[in-house]
């Protein structure tokens, strides 16, 4: 028996675009899904590949920190070794000079004084001793003043002990001075006047 369709065709004509339309939607929903789900995957990919970048950045600095303390330890030893080598240096230096200033002391010092004490601070000299009077300290002081290698005797104190076998204690200041010797330039200029001998 053949099938009547009894509906108006115009709604049949709605409920079919109707349908499409939820398809449509749906299709929509699911490709918006898809897309907010690649989104994600995409985003949380670009973050999980900041971080691996950010830690190895921070390794790579923590690395860095290392190599700069160790840097600055050499460096600080290395002022550690170039003052230690000035000292010596100066030492060096400064060992021909003690050794004039000592001679010298020998020679200032008059009969009845006797040095008990000697302390150097760079080219300071604190002299301490004893003597018969204090007119021999005046007389030690009178010839540091003459000597080529000291100067400037200032006397901080002095002290009478008549009980005593020298009558005197005292503590006096003196400069010493650095005396220019012509004999190295002499030795200098020996080349020199060689080689204008042989240019000659």
């Amino acid at each position: 028996m053949p099938r009547i369709n009894l509906l108006p065709w115009r709604a049949e004509q709605r409920r079919e675009k109707k349908t499409r339309f939820l398809i449509a939607l749906g299709g929509a929903a699911l490709a918006a899904c898809a897309v907010a789900f690649i989104g994600y995957l995409t985003f949380d990919g670009m973050v999980r590949s900041q971080e691996e970048r950010n830690q190895r950045l921070r390794t790579e600095i923590a690395e860095l920190d290392k190599q700069i303390e160790k840097i600055n330890s050499l460096e600080q030893e290395k002022n550690r070794f170039i003052a230690r080598m000035d000292i010596i240096e100066k030492l060096q230096r400064s060992r021909p000079e003690i050794v004039h200033v000592f001679d010298e002391l020998s020679k200032t010092v008059p009969d009845g004084t006797y040095l008990t004490s000697i302390t150097q601070t760079e080219k300071r000299l604190k002299l301490e001793g004893v003597a018969q009077s204090s007119t021999r300290v005046s007389a030690f002081m009178r010839r540091i003043d003459e000597s080529s290698w000291l100067k400037n005797p200032e006397l901080e104190v002095i002290e009478n002990k008549p009980n005593g076998p020298l009558g005197s204690s005292f503590v006096l200041f003196a400069d010493q001075v650095t005396v220019v010797s012509a004999e190295p330039e002499a030795e200098d200029n020996k080349p020199r006047q060689r080689r204008a001998q042989a240019g000659s």
